[in-house]
């Protein structure tokens, strides 16, 4: 029962997303939904609702039971992650030209740097999260997406 079976964004303030960045945003709360492992630490065993959100700076993850009664709540600085989203972005927005134009072989190999970057995301994101939440690489990875979601700048 460690899981997530609600995640909200509030990204109230962004730009509308690309097609691209919301079908990124869509798989990675399908997925999520799908399979997860999520257990915040000091508290029961769920699930859990996750409140994510930009705040003065800071990356908020609010939990939540799912009676909404709160489960924990805090803010991480979001220094460690701005080159590797920045990178992120670079690199996807590469790949969604490159598939409209390139052939396959040339796809593959910008896809697998996009892989590596997302996953050094990922591995920043559970460093953080250690001693907050204990989360697997596939959590880790479609969450780290939704960090990227909220920082679209369109």
């Amino acid at each position: 029962m460690s899981r997530l079976t609600h995640v909200e964004l509030d990204d109230a303030g962004l730009p509308p997303p690309t097609p691209e960045v919301e079908q990124e945003r869509r798989v990675a709360l399908f997925d999520l939904m799908e399979e997860n492992r999520f257990c915040p630490a000091g508290t029961g065993d769920g699930p859990f609702h996750l409140f994510l959100s930009i705040q003065e700076r800071r990356l908020v993850f609010d939990i939540r039971e799912e009676d909404g009664t709160p489960a924990g709540e805090f803010h991480l600085s979001l220094s460690p992650f701005r080159q590797v989203i920045k990178d992120y972005f670079q690199i996807c927005e590469a790949y969604f030209e490159a598939v409209k134009k390139l052939p396959p072989a040339q796809i593959e190999a910008i896809d697998m740097g996009r892989r590596g970057i997302h996953d050094e995301g990922s591995r920043i994101l559970t460093e953080r999260l250690e001693g907050k939440v204990e989360t697997d690489h596939a959590t880790a990875r479609r969450l780290f997406t939704l960090i990227c979601v909220l920082h679209f700048k369109g």
